[in-house]
C-alpha cells in the first residue's frame, strides 16, 4: 500500500514559524554548522574552535566572577555631533549592557589580583572613541597606583570614526598610560580577540609584555583588500590570522579560551614572583 506524505502540511508550516532563531550556528570561520549547545560555555566553534563574538560581560563570565567595575558610568560626548551617532550608541549600550566599548576594573584570577580590561566587539564593532580610550587610561594609572599586573582582551574595528581626531588622539594617551604602568615595573599581559585591528593593533595592543591570542582571531591594521589594492599583490589566504601572527614572532601563544584562566594564572603568580624586568625582590 502506498503511503502518500503531504510536502507542506499546514500543521508544519505552523510549528516552522515557531522555531527561535539561534538553535543553529554558522562558524564564521570554517562554515560549519551546528546545534548551538555544541559550542559550549566557552561560545567556540566546535569545529575548528574559532571563538565566537561575545559581549564583555560573556566574556568575563569566563574568566571570573570576583570583579569590581571601574569607571561604569563614562560615555561619549558625542564631539563632532555626528548624524544618527547618538542613536547608535544607544542601541550598543542596549545589546551590551555597557556605557561604551569596554569593560574594566579590577579582578582575582583564580586568587591572583589583576586590572582587567575587555574591549566589545558588539559594541559598535568595538572601536576605540573618546570613552572607550579614557576608561582603558584610567585603568593603567589605577593599576599603576595600586601596583597591579594589566590584562588587556582586545576586539577593535580600530578608531570610531563618528568621533574624528578625538578617536585617533586616544592611542597617544594610551600609549602614554602603558608606558608609565612599565616604568614602574608592572607586567602588562594581551590577549588579542576575534577581531583586532586599526589603530587598536596599531597601539596598545602591540605593546604588552606578553602578547596572547585566541585561536583563528583576525589580527591586523589595515583590512586585506585596502593592502591588496595598495602593493598590487595577492595576500596568503592566513595573511591575517593569529596563527600566523605566532608563526612570524608576534604573538607569544595561541590560548585557546578553555585554558586561558590556567595560562592567566601562571603568568600573574610569575608577577608576584618578582619585580617584573628582571629586578628580585631581594635587588
Amino acid at each position: 500500500m502506498a503511503i502518500k506524505f503531504s510536502a507542506h502540511p499546514k500543521s508544519a508550516l505552523k510549528n516552522y514559524h515557531n522555531v527561535p532563531s539561534g538553535i543553529f550556528r554558522r562558524c564564521n570561520h570554517c562554515g560549519a554548522k551546528f546545534y548551538f549547545h555544541k559550542s559550549g560555555k566557552y561560545h567556540v566553534c566546535p569545529n575548528c574552535g574559532y571563538g565566537f563574538r561575545v559581549t564583555a560581560r560573556q566574556h568575563l563570565r569566563m574568566l571570573t566572577k570576583d570583579f569590581t567595575e571601574w569607571d561604569a558610568d563614562l560615555t561619549t560626548s558625542d564631539p563632532l555631533s555626528f548624524p544618527g551617532y547618538q542613536e547608535k550608541v544607544k542601541k550598543a549600550q542596549s545589546v551590551t549592557k555597557l556605557k561604551d566599548a569596554v569593560l574594566t576594573g579590577k579582578a582575582k584570577i583564580n586568587g591572583h589580583a589583576a586590572a582587567l580590561g575587555i574591549m566589545d566587539p558588539l559594541f559598535i564593532m568595538g572601536s576605540l572613541g573618546t570613552a572607550t580610550g579614557e576608561r582603558i587610561t584610567r585603568m593603567f594609572e589605577k593599576a599603576t597606583k595600586e601596583k597591579l599586573p594589566v590584562i588587556m582582551y582586545t576586539a577593535s574595528g580600530g578608531a570610531r570614526m563618528q568621533e574624528g581626531i578625538d578617536s585617533l588622539m586616544q592611542m597617544a594617551k594610551i600609549s602614554q598610560a602603558v608606558n608609565d604602568h612599565r616604568a614602574a615595573g608592572l607586567a602588562y599581559v594581551v590577549v588579542l580577540m576575534d577581531p583586532t585591528t586599526g589603530g587598536v593593533t596599531a597601539s596598545f595592543a602591540s605593546q604588552a609584555d606578553v602578547i596572547l591570542a585566541e585561536p583563528k582571531a583576525l589580527v591586523g591594521f589595515a583590512g586585506r583588500r585596502v593592502i591588496e589594492q595598495t602593493i598590487n599583490k595577492k595576500l596568503p589566504e592566513n595573511f591575517q590570522s593569529a596563527e600566523n601572527a605566532f608563526k612570524n614572532g608576534f604573538v607569544d601563544a595561541i590560548v585557546p579560551r578553555a585554558q586561558q584562566v590556567a595560562v592567566l594564572s601562571q603568568l600573574l603568580a610569575i608577577f608576584e614572583g618578582q619585580k617584573w624586568g628582571g629586578q628580585t625582590n631581594e635587588e
